[in-house]
């Protein structure tokens, strides 16, 4: 007998925490992120987890990041539905669509600003994808930049059993993706038939993001809008529920230490975070986004620098 998840409730064997993500509304249109959070500031590399939508933008509307810098971390933009305009200071000038993947390696420092192109702009459009960031080890923390575009067609896709899965980075399921990682981890991209079941990679850290319908885990359903984080060395499968589910799935080795955020900033050392905080308010870094130089964020107002939650902007 299925049971749904109920705070009151003992988890079910295996699964060690459920995150709830913080919920921002910004002009209508809904993020959800789930990492860093009080429980968990990471899952194998992975330290940042949003939900962009899904939402809808009016006629003239569109995503405006404006530059920002980032150092230590690398990110990663995935979407379901619409379009996003990349451009960075290594001079990278990158749409991204539905099922590709932009994989951004800040290291030493870059800057990057996302928007709505004018041609999509032109009419109302949708929007929904993940946005993560997965920290550098401790000994690639200062790499140079670098940027990587891979289309969906290029990535590994397993079709058995009711489970279609494209893996987005990384291995598992005996199956390796072409991006270049600093690390070993997974990420994956899973639409589940109503009960189909799908079992967990062996990495040392794993988590799920119910993004739709319901995933059950020993019986115990919990609906979209979970991050499931399950305890190491277990054998974990997952069951879609009545209504199917898509799930993201992601984790890895654990990292080498906790990490130190602030805004942008991921660094194993508090010292490099204040050095990147000077260097961008001085002159940016010196890190100029070619095509679009007439804006940027500042830096935030001062706020303590801790390991663990930090002031994040992606």
């Amino acid at each position: 007998m299925t049971q749904t998840a109920d705070p009151n409730n003992p988890l079910p064997p295996g699964v060690e925490t459920v995150l709830l993500p913080r919920t921002h509304d910004i002009g209508g249109f809904e993020v959800r992120r789930a990492l860093p959070a009080q429980q968990r500031q990471m899952v194998g590399p992975f330290i940042f987890f949003d939900q962009m939508g899904p939402g809808e933008f009016l006629t003239g509307a569109g995503v405006d990041v404006r530059p920002h810098p980032h150092i230590g971390l690398s990110t990663v933009t995935y979407l379901f539905e619409g379009e996003i305009l990349h451009r960075d200071s290594l001079g990278t000038e990158q749409p991204i669509a539905p099922g590709d993947v932009n994989w951004m390696t800040a290291g030493r420092g870059i800057s990057h600003s996302e928007r709505t192109a004018a041609a999509r702009r032109a009419a109302a459009h949708r929007l929904s994808g993940i946005q993560s960031w997965v920290a550098l080890p401790k000994d690639k923390e200062e790499t140079a930049p670098d940027f990587a575009h891979h289309p969906g067609a290029t990535l590994p896709v397993l079709d058995d059993g009711g489970v279609r899965l494209r893996l987005i980075a990384g291995s598992g399921w005996g199956q390796a993706a072409p991006v270049a990682v600093a690390s070993e981890l997974f990420y994956a991209d899973a639409m589940l038939a109503p009960g189909a079941a799908l079992p967990l990679p062996d990495h040392e850290e794993r988590g799920i993001w119910v993004m739709e319908g319901e995933a059950e885990v020993a019986g115990t359903a919990f609906p979209a809008g979970r991050m499931l984080v399950f305890r190491a060395g277990d054998r974990i499968s997952v069951q879609a529920g009545p209504r199917g589910a898509r799930l993201l799935l992601l984790g890895g080795a654990a990292m080498d230490g906790p990490r130190f955020l602030f805004w942008n900033f991921v660094s194993s050392s508090r010292e490099r975070i204040e050095e990147a905080k000077r260097a961008w308010a001085r002159d940016r870094m010196g890190l100029v986004v070619p095509g679009d130089e007439k804006e940027w964020i500042p830096l935030p107002e001062t706020r303590q620098v801790r390991a663990g939650e930090g002031a994040q902007t992606s």
